[in-house]
C-alpha cells in the first residue's frame, strides 16, 4: 500500500454536491446536536489528516481543544492545494471548506486508499462553527482564509514565506453554540478512545491530544499497528499463546489481521475498513470467522483431536474467549448505508478468508501444543454451549408453560405498553419493601434481589442460567439470554438499577452491569438501561426539607441556609433507610429524578474496563485501585 499518487493540485479537487442546509439540518450530516456530533466534528477535520497519512505524506497531527473550546488540528500532510480550481474559477482551498463532498477523494489520482470518504468533509464542520481559520504551508509559502458560520470573509491569501521543506494544514475551529447549546462541551476520554483506536490501525503514524482546559495530554504512537492493538486489549488476560498476524495485498486491497485466544470466556472482535471501526462488521467479518473455524475445525480433525462421531465446532465454540482484530485497506469501500457501520464488498470477504486461513493453518501446524490447548478449549466451550443450551430451552419451556411466569418476587405493572413502562432492579427485601410502596404501581414494576449476582465475567453461560438471581431477571425482562436474545420481547421500555449510594451497592450495580454488556448488550445500545440517582443527603431547616444528591450540592444548600449550624443533616446508607413517600420523591419521580442513562461510547474500552475490574487476574485490577484510590468519594467502612 505504498504506492503514492503522482499529483496533487487544484484539479485533483473535484466537485460532487454544494453545500445547503446543513445549518438548518445538522443531523443529516453529523447526526444531530447531541455530544456525539460535537465529536464528530474533530473527527472529520482529523479524517482528513488521516487520509494524508494512508496517501504516505503524512506521520505527525495533533489535535489541541483550547480554553474557549475551540480546537485545533494540525498536520504536516502536503496541505490542501490553494492554486484557483478550474471549474469554480475560486481557490480550491475554498472549495473544500464550502462546498459539501468536496475533495481529493473522489477521482482516484491523488488517494489511493480514503477513511475520509465515510464523512460528510470539513465544510459541514466549517458550516457548523462560529468561525473556522485555515492555515496552508504549501510550496514555501504560508496560505490563511477565515471563515464565518461557513462563509469566508476574504479569499485565500498568501500571508508568508517559509524555508524548508515542511508542508502542513491547520484548521482551526469553534462550534457555534446557536446549533450545539446545553452547555456542551467536549471530552477528554472520548477523544483519547478514537485517537488510540486511529493509531493502532495506522501504523506508525503519532497522534497528539492536548487539552488547554486543564493541561492533560496524551500522544498515541504504534510501530506494530493492530497487533499491538491485540495485545493492547489482552494485557489484562491470560493469553493461550503467541500472537497470530497476518498480511498481505490483494490486487490494490490489503488484508491484516491479528487474533489470539485467552482464558476469558466472551470474544472480543474489532473490524475496520480505510481505518473506519466499521461495528455491525461487513464481508471482512464474515471472512475472518469463517476461515478461524474452518481452519480449527481442519487441524483438529487431522491431529485426530476430533473424533469421527463428534460434529464440527460451531462458530460460537471457535469464538470463546478470542481477540481479533482485521483491517482492511480498499480504494473503493462500499458500506451498507450512510452511517457506514458496516463493509458490503463481495471480494473482501474471500481475501480475508484466504489470508487467515493460511495463516492460522500453518500456524497451528508448526504449534502443536498452541493446537492442542486451543482445541480443548473449543471442545470446552462446544460442552458448556450444549449445557447452557439444554438450560435456555427448560428456562424458555417453564416459561411457556406457566404463559411466561414472572418471578413471584415481581411486584408488576398494570401497563402493558412497553413504551410507557419500567422496571426498577432494587438490593434487598428492605429498599424492595419501600420500593413497592412508594411507586406508582400504573407504569413501574420492581424487582428485588437478594445479595450479589453472580460474577458473569467468571462464568460460562450454563452456570450463569442456573443463577436464580439471573434467572429471575431474564424472566422479568422477557427478552431472552445471549445467543436467543431479542430486543422485541422486552416487557419494559426502561430498565432502572436502583441501588445503595455505599460500597455494596456500587458492587451490585458493576456486577448487573458487567450482566447487562455481556449478555445483553443489545439493551444498552438501544438505550435501555439507566441507574437512578437516590440522594446521599437530607438536610431539614425548620419546617423544610432538602436532599442533596452529592457532596458540592450539600455543600451549597448549607451555606445557602445559614451554615451547619442552623440544619439538621443526615447521610442515607441505603435506600432502605428512606420511607416510601421519600423514595417516591427523590429518586423514583419521573418529575424531580435524575437517571443516568448507560452508554457504550467505545466497546473495546469497556470490554477493557469490566475485564479488568470483574476478571480474573487480581495485578491490574490493585494497580487501578491505587491509581485512582485518592478519587474516591463517600466510601463507607
Amino acid at each position: 500500500m505504498n504506492n503514492k499518487p503522482e499529483h496533487y493540485n487544484a484539479g485533483d479537487i473535484q466537485i460532487l454536491e454544494g453545500l445547503e442546509a446543513v445549518r438548518r439540518r445538522p443531523g443529516m450530516y453529523v447526526g444531530g446536536t447531541d455530544i456525539k456530533a460535537l465529536h464528530h466534528l474533530i473527527y472529520e477535520v482529523v479524517d482528513n489528516s488521516i487520509d494524508e497519512a494512508l496517501a504516505g505524506y503524512c506521520d505527525r497531527i495533533s489535535v489541541t481543544i483550547h480554553a474557549d473550546e475551540s480546537v485545533t488540528v494540525k498536520d504536516n500532510g502536503r496541505g490542501i492545494p490553494v492554486e484557483i480550481h478550474p471549474e469554480k474559477k475560486i481557490s480550491a482551498l475554498q472549495v473544500v471548506m464550502t462546498v459539501l463532498h468536496a475533495g481529493g477523494k473522489f477521482g482516484g489520482g491523488s488517494y489511493k486508499v480514503s477513511g475520509g470518504l465515510h464523512g460528510v468533509g470539513v465544510s459541514a464542520v466549517n458550516a457548523l462553527s462560529e468561525w473556522c481559520e485555515v492555515t496552508i504551508h504549501r510550496s514555501n509559502k504560508i496560505y490563511f482564509q477565515r471563515y464565518e458560520k461557513g462563509i469566508p470573509k476574504e479569499p485565500v491569501k498568501a500571508i508568508g514565506t517559509y524555508t524548508g521543506d515542511y508542508t502542513g494544514t491547520s484548521i482551526s475551529f469553534h462550534f457555534d453554540r446557536e446549533i450545539f447549546k446545553d452547555e456542551a462541551s467536549f471530552r477528554f476520554e472520548t477523544l483519547v478512545q478514537r485517537f488510540r483506536e486511529m493509531a493502532f490501525v495506522t501504523r506508525g503514524v503519532s497522534i497528539q491530544l492536548i487539552d488547554e482546559r486543564d493541561g492533560k495530554e496524551m500522544t498515541f504512537h504504534f510501530e506494530g499497528g493492530i497487533a499491538s492493538f491485540a495485545r493492547y486489549i489482552n494485557r489484562n488476560r491470560e493469553t493461550l499463546h503467541p500472537l497470530i498476524y497476518g498480511e498481505k495485498e490483494f490486487e490494490g486491497i490489503g488484508v491484516e489481521f491479528a487474533l489470539q485466544y485467552t482464558d476469558a470466556y466472551s470474544e472480543s472482535i474489532y473490524t475496520f475498513a480505510n481505518t473506519i471501526n466499521t461495528i455491525d462488521g461487513g464481508t471482512h467479518l464474515t471472512g475472518l470467522r469463517a476461515a478461524i473455524t474452518r481452519s480449527i475445525n481442519d487441524y483438529a480433525r487431522k491431529a485426530g483431536l476430533l473424533k469421527e462421531s463428534e460434529p464440527n465446532f460451531s462458530g460460537d465454540d471457535t469464538r470463546e474467549g478470542l481477540t481479533a482484530i482485521v483491517s482492511i485497506k480498499h480504494p473503493d469501500p462500499q458500506f451498507e448505508s450512510q452511517t457506514k457501520v458496516k463493509l458490503m464488498n463481495p471480494e473482501v470477504q474471500t481475501y480475508v478468508q484466504a489470508v487467515v486461513l493460511e495463516t492460522v493453518s500453518t500456524f497451528l501446524d508448526e504449534n502443536p501444543a498452541t493446537g492442542r490447548a486451543i482445541v480443548q478449549k473449543c471442545l470446552t466451550s462446544a460442552r458448556a454451549r450444549d449445557a447452557a443450551k439444554k438450560a435456555r430451552d427448560l428456562v424458555i419451556r417453564k416459561s411457556a408453560l406457566e404463559s411466561m411466569t414472572l418471578p413471584g418476587k415481581l411486584a408488576d405493572c398494570s401497563e402493558r405498553n412497553p413504551e410507557k413502562t419500567e422496571m426498577f432492579i432494587v438490593e434487598g427485601e428492605s429498599a424492595g419493601g419501600s420500593a413497592k410502596q412508594g411507586r406508582d404501581r400504573h407504569f413501574q414494576a420492581i424487582l428485588p434481589l437478594r445479595g450479589k449476582i453472580l460474577n458473569t465475567e467468571r462464568a460460562r453461560l450454563d452456570k450463569i442460567l442456573g443463577n436464580r438471581e439471573v434467572k429471575s431477571l431474564v424472566s422479568a425482562l422477557g427478552t431472552g439470554i445471549g445467543d436467543s436474545f431479542d430486543l422485541k420481547g422486552l416487557r419494559y421500555g426502561r430498565v432502572i438499577i436502583m441501588t445503595d449510594a455505599d460500597v455494596d451497592g456500587a458492587h451490585i450495580r458493576t456486577l448487573l452491569l458487567t450482566f447487562f454488556f455481556r449478555y445483553m448488550q443489545p439493551l444498552i445500545e438501544e438505550g435501555h438501561l439507566y441507574i437512578a440517582q437516590p440522594p446521599l443527603y437530607r438536610i431539614s431547616n425548620r419546617n423544610q426539607v432538602f436532599y442533596a444528591y452529592n457532596d458540592a450540592e450539600k455543600d451549597k444548600l448549607i451555606t445557602k441556609l445559614g451554615g451547619a449550624n442552623k440544619v439538621g443533616l443526615s447521610r442515607y446508607k441505603g435506600l432502605g433507610e428512606m420511607n416510601p413517600e421519600q423514595l417516591w420523591e427523590t429518586t423514583m419521580n419521573p418529575e424531580n429524578r435524575t437517571l443516568l442513562q448507560v452508554e457504550i461510547e467505545d466497546a473495546a474500552e469497556a470490554d477493557l474496563t469490566f475485564d479488568m475490574l470483574m476478571g480474573s487476574l487480581v495485578p491490574p485490577r490493585r494497580r487501578f485501585i491505587q491509581t485512582h484510590a485518592k478519587e474516591v468519594r463517600n466510601l463507607d467502612i
